[in-house]
């Protein structure tokens, strides 16, 4: 399973990426405007930098909600950096303008998904990749893994090359578990990767170590 970094933060994306464990961001609106982007030139100023950063794909939203608002989005994304994945909503729209734009050439993640059928869709009409939402379900309820385990069983029986990307991370443990269910990509925060790593006995094995170490006069 690959990870991407999910934030438009660019130190957070290049500490991530010194990691040598990145391969994508994917970004949102939501995620731009926390880093003071809030039109569509500054977006673009921001996506062209993270693709300086990151050879890998990044993930970049379109906010119309029609089909030609999408589609005409989608096709100017697609020229803004060299590998592209423009996310699109699961929604009536957002499955026509994926047909358009997948037919163009144009690769697709479908996001906020929410639903298997919503992935099927997606999948028919040829997105790169579906990015079911599993925190977002897991907060009114759900076991949002257990959406992710589902798409990928489908998907594999019925012989199903979109990639599954588990978004919508909260914690470390979502980590696990996506790689379990057998996702392709898990998209996490910068501080879930920091949490991936962290252990109470690596620090108290590391602490126990050095005092060996000074006593022994090293």
């Amino acid at each position: 399973m690959k990870l991407f970094l999910d934030t438009a933060n660019m130190q957070e994306i290049r500490d991530g990426v010194r990691l040598g464990v990145i391969s994508g961001v994917t970004t949102n609106p939501s995620l731009a405007a926390t880093e003071g982007i809030g039109n569509r030139e500054s977006y673009k100023t921001a996506v062209v930098e993270i693709a300086e950063i990151l050879d890998g794909p990044i993930s970049v939203e379109v906010v119309s909600q029609d089909v030609e608002g999408m589609v005409a989005e989608g096709r100017d994304i697609a020229g803004w950096i060299p590998n592209p994945w423009v996310k699109i909503p699961s929604t009536i729209a957002g499955i026509e303008a994926m047909s358009v734009l997948a037919s163009e050439g144009i690769k697709i993640n479908q996001t906020l998904c929410f639903s298997t059928n919503q992935a099927l869709l997606g999948a028919q009409a040829g997105a790169t990749v579906v990015s079911p939402f599993v925190g977002r379900l897991d907060d009114i309820g759900q076991q949002g893994m257990d959406l992710v385990s589902e798409i990928v069983s489908v998907f594999k029986e019925h012989e199903i090359k979109t990639q599954v990307m588990a978004a919508s991370i909260r914690h470390s443990l979502h980590c696990l578990l996506a790689a379990r269910a057998g996702a392709t990509i898990a998209t996490v925060p910068y501080r879930i990767l920091l949490q991936m790593v962290q252990h109470p006995l690596t620090d108290a094995g590391l602490t126990r170590f050095l005092a060996d170490w000074e006593r022994a006069g090293g």
